[in-house]
């Protein structure tokens, strides 16, 4: 399982039978799971936020259920697909299955039950971000149903092709410190294909953020839960964590500074919308980077993420005619797949001597050697492709059993009230 470590930014533990407990690590896990889990309801109000108040609490409340949804499926069945014993490098066994068989198991000093739960919540996260794609006119169960077998189908199997001992792309070496690829790039796709299989939100063009402040709100507590995100996959207080850290906030210095100067001068003004979004580009961007670059190269990072997400958000959308509601793919998926770039050109081994030891090549920018972004391009082709097609296949079956869109007058009404027979404000 020594493939494992590399990827989550280890470099002396040992997945298994390891009686060796290590208190500060096990602390620094649970504090970075309390940051992860703040994630997903921050979701909820960054979406919130950004969808007429008509709806407001029917994305809060599919957030959370999404959450308990993704949670249950993982303990039963998703944590050993994706980290169970190695079956041909595409998916894990059934020794972990309801969570059994983890007592006395120690990833490092780390608990294996500790584990499991950091792993759920990246799980929960990948599946609550595809929901902001079609927010606003998706039946309820058809949501429910199309996440749970996403996360199964899709989200558990690239979790271990990347982590999971023995999974293909960790075998050839790609890198993907904190889930740029499983995460961001698997369920950006799997939004774009979820909007464009809903279809259009009635009027979606005039359809404005209904409270930008709550939004603001939604983005701080993601910024400060991406950090237990980024930091906590190093599974120890090492220098590797400390890199994580830094590098994940200065992407957002400079994704932010980059989305402001590109609306000050497409539009003569710098607005709250757009820093935020500069905020969510930054922190997707480096996600798969934290871990292994320098600090001005992941300043870089989030400097270019932003036109690059810009780019997909205001003109690749339009082109192509989707309503990516909240910009799913147009963030995440985008962002993730030039992180993953990004990552095959600045990894370096003075970053993270794992990279060395297991030899490795380091970026394109520090080698001269094309192999790891070759690597790299051939994860995100990977995670592109399975979201696609999985997706798509579980939408297509849904669709044969169940309506995927609520009624017109639901649509118009408000989903709080037409689904939940609830009122944000009154």
């Amino acid at each position: 399982m020594k493939f494992l470590l590399i990827f989550l930014g280890l470099c002396n533990f040992a997945l298994g039978n390891n009686n060796e407990f290590s208190s500060s690590d096990t602390v620094f896990l649970i504090f970075s799971s309390l940051l992860v889990i703040l994630m997903t309801p921050a979701l909820g109000l960054f979406y919130g936020g950004m969808v007429r108040k008509i709806n407001v609490l029917n994305t809060l409340v599919v957030c959370i259920v999404v959450f308990s949804l993704v949670a249950l499926q993982w303990v039963v069945i998703g944590y050993t697909l994706a980290f169970g014993e190695d079956n041909y490098g595409i998916i894990g066994g059934l020794n972990h299955i309801f969570a059994l068989g983890m007592d006395g198991n120690y990833i490092g000093g780390v608990p294996q039950k500790l584990f499991m739960f950091f792993q759920m919540l990246f799980a929960i996260v990948g599946s609550a971000i595809i929901t902001g794609a079609f927010v606003e006119r998706m039946r309820f169960g058809a949501l429910l149903i199309f996440v749970l077998f996403w996360s199964i189908f899709v989200y558990d199997i690239l979790a271990h092709w990347v982590w999971g001992g023995g999974g293909w792309l960790m075998q050839i070496g790609s890198l993907d410190f904190a889930g740029g690829g499983v995460v961001h790039i698997a369920a950006g796709v799997a939004g774009l294909v979820g909007a464009i299989m809903v279809g259009r939100r009635k009027g979606a063009r005039g359809i404005l953020p209904h409270s930008l402040p709550l939004s603001f709100i939604g983005a701080v507590f993601l910024w400060l839960g991406w950090l237990g995100f980024n930091t906590g996959s190093a599974l120890s207080v090492n220098m590797v964590a400390v890199n994580a850290f830094i590098n994940s906030n200065l992407a957002v210095v400079g994704a932010v500074l980059s989305w402001v100067m590109i609306e000050w001068a497409k539009f003569g003004k710098p607005t709250l919308l757009g820093s935020l979004t500069g905020i969510i580009a930054g922190l997707v961007a480096i996600t798969p980077a934290c871990g292994y670059v320098n600090a001005i190269c992941a300043i870089l990072i989030g400097f270019l993420a932003s036109p690059i997400c810009f780019f997909a958000i205001s003109t690749l959308k339009a082109k192509m005619g989707y309503d990516d509601t909240l910009d799913a793919f147009g963030l995440h998926g985008v962002g993730g797949i030039w992180g993953g770039i990004a990552t095959g050109l600045f990894a370096s081994s003075e970053v993270n001597g794992i990279i060395r030891q297991e030899g490795i090549k380091e970026g394109l920018f520090y080698s001269g050697d094309f192999t790891l972004l070759m690597t790299q391009i051939v994860a995100i082709i990977a995670c592109f492709l399975l979201s696609l097609l999985v997706s798509y296949g579980i939408l297509k079956v849904i669709s044969f059993y169940t309506v995927l869109r609520v009624e017109d007058s639901e649509e118009e009404n408000g989903l709080d009230q037409a689904l939940h027979g609830e009122k944000a404000y009154r």
